[in-house]
């Protein structure tokens, strides 16, 4: 057997043979865009909140924009204890924290290609937004009854990034699981965030059924 049949025998994948997840990752062009988009939503979500935030502060008597109605209103959001869990209000958190995925994406589209590490603590800080704002969204539902439409478009921002780099770390192995499971990741990605959103549209639909339909 010549050296060139064992190279590439050792590059046929074995049944047995357990698989190395690359050190160094990049992404593709679509989760590069997608990542710069719902970095974008999030910061402009955080800084016109911060910005009503201020005024607010200013004036109590100051009515935000999207402050429309009994249910939207955003003013009772801002006033309320679950606006500043840390001490100070959580859209300053998210001016930092959408800002940094924003870089992420425009890194990716120029060619960055970032170690293990770094993909599963991106993946982490996902997943501790979009606890943070599961936790949000029925404080908002149920303490607060009030809705705050930048929040929504920052919870959705939040659910969308999470799931797509979700599934490029299952795609690259950077995290354990299942063939069948990354399978499903690479081919249908966009359905685990599309039904998570939709479930958030229905409780919202059904919390508030009577003053949509009435």
């Amino acid at each position: 057997m010549t050296l060139t049949t064992k190279a590439a025998e050792a590059a046929i994948p074995h049944p047995h043979r357990r698989v190395t997840p690359p050190q160094v990752v990049g992404g593709s062009r679509l989760l590069a865009i997608l990542l710069m988009v719902t970095g974008a939503a999030g910061v402009l979500a955080a800084w016109v909140i911060t910005l009503d935030k201020f005024k607010l502060l200013e004036d109590p008597d100051y009515q935000p924009g999207c402050s429309l109605n009994p249910v939207v209103s955003c003013g009772s959001i801002m006033e309320s204890e679950q606006a500043a869990v840390f001490g100070f209000p959580n859209p300053m958190l998210g001016l930092v924290t959408y800002g940094m995925v924003l870089c992420v994406g425009a890194s990716l589209v120029v060619g960055a290609r970032f170690p293990r590490w770094f993909w599963l603590t991106l993946n982490a800080g996902m997943l501790f937004g979009v606890g943070f704002c599961t936790w949000l969204m029925f404080q908002s539902l149920y303490d607060i009854n009030a809705l705050c439409l930048w929040c929504c478009l920052a919870w959705t921002a939040t659910i969308v990034m999470f799931w797509y780099v979700t599934a490029h770390n299952l795609r690259h192995e950077l995290l354990p699981a299942p063939p069948a499971l990354r399978s499903f990741a690479d081919e249908f990605t966009w359905v685990v965030p599309v039904l998570h959103i939709g479930v958030i549209g229905m409780l919202v639909l059904t919390r508030w059924w009577d003053f949509w339909t009435s």
